[in-house]
């Protein structure tokens, strides 16, 4: 049972014949009434203050909480961005890399084709020479006939 001032000043006591001064007694227990008044108000304000207290410490732990899973959810989140930008990257460069062996193989490719090209009308040139060194020849040959004949 909580004892409360209201309970210490209403107490009475019996009287005996040779017991203690009444007025003394009442007097002291006016002094404890007070005492025990003012620490009855301080004990209360602080249970309000101690639940006040345990009120506010429960919230910053929501609140810490709260916080805790919103850093690991950007955690995971820049995780999965870097992962993803990682892959993105590799696609493209895998990309990057087909396209320009494609560019390279075509352009291979086509310089065969130019050089077998140049190969083939270097030939013709050789060719085209020949007989026209042969036509040239043989009208030269003509022509030395010819003015064997006039000069005779």
């Amino acid at each position: 049972m909580s004892l409360t001032p209201l309970d210490i000043e209403k107490k009475e006591f019996k009287r005996t014949f040779r017991g203690y001064s009444e007025e003394e007694v009442d007097e002291f227990l006016d002094l404890i009434v007070q005492d025990y008044e003012t620490l009855y108000r301080e004990n209360l304000d602080l249970k309000d203050k101690n639940q006040n207290l345990k009120e506010q410490l429960e919230q910053y732990q929501r609140l810490e909480d709260t916080l805790k899973n919103t850093l690991l959810m950007a955690q995971q989140t820049a995780e999965e961005a870097k992962n993803n930008a990682h892959r993105e990257v590799e696609i493209i460069l895998k990309e990057a890399r087909e396209r320009a062996a494609g560019i390279i193989a075509e352009a291979e490719e086509q310089f065969q084709a130019t050089l077998q090209q140049f190969q083939q009308k270097k030939q013709e040139l050789r060719v085209f020479q020949s007989k026209i060194k042969t036509l040239l020849e043989a009208q030269m040959e003509l022509i030395l006939e010819l003015e064997k004949e006039l000069k005779q």
